[in-house]
């Protein structure tokens, strides 16, 4: 029986790069998770990832590319590949700074910042079941945080969803998501971007 996919690439941004491997490796078996690290990541790697992202999986197989820094010539070389993933590859980059990658590699994936203190505070919730009442009480928990701190809860309920609870998140949310950072930097109220978001998951029981 094929396992769907129960965490979508993305891009990591933390300094632990080594605990944040394991973490993956850990959280998402019994999936393949196939793990290339490298101080430089340079076309030589890529080649060796475009090369197991082509054998044929008949379940979700993670890819990880992580590197202290990585060359222009091989974050090129990747590109088509991040933006059409072989059947059953989902690809996952860790960085210690974003400005690491190309703006070009940036828009192929969602970009997660580490924030261990803010997926502390929203491991409570269970988005899987959800109701209006706790949407409520999150909301005014955090009626006052400041746009970083807002991104970084963002951040935390993204990486609750799909990697605690596990959830197969809707186009819909995805796009929640999307969307929350891009009414962040335009300075939108966080309470209204955590609604939009929280309502989603709510919604989806009725």
């Amino acid at each position: 029986m094929q396992v769907p996919n129960l965490l979508k690439g993305h891009i990591l941004i933390t300094n632990e790069i080594e605990s944040e491997i394991e973490r993956l490796e850990q959280e998402l078996k019994p999936l393949r998770v196939v793990a290339f690290f490298e101080e430089n990541f340079k076309i030589e790697h890529a080649k060796l990832v475009t090369q197991e992202a082509y054998i044929s999986e008949s379940q979700t197989k993670y890819i990880i590319i992580a590197a202290i820094e990585f060359t222009t010539v091989a974050q090129n070389a990747l590109l088509k590949l991040l933006e059409e993933p072989p059947r059953n590859i989902e690809f996952i980059i860790i960085s210690p700074t974003k400005s690491n990658l190309l703006p070009t590699v940036r828009s192929r994936l969602p970009i997660l910042k580490q924030s261990s203190e803010h997926t502390q505070e929203v491991l409570a919730i269970n988005l899987a079941k959800l109701d209006y009442k706790e949407v409520f009480t999150f909301l005014k928990e955090h009626n006052r945080v400041s746009k970083n701190e807002a991104k970084g809860l963002v951040e935390a309920l993204f990486y609750k969803a799909t990697v605690v609870d596990k959830l197969i998140l809707s186009e819909k949310q995805l796009e929640n998501f999307d969307m929350a950072y891009r009414l962040l930097d335009l300075n939108a109220r966080a309470q209204s971007v955590f609604a939009m978001l929280l309502m989603s998951f709510a919604g989806e029981r009725g």
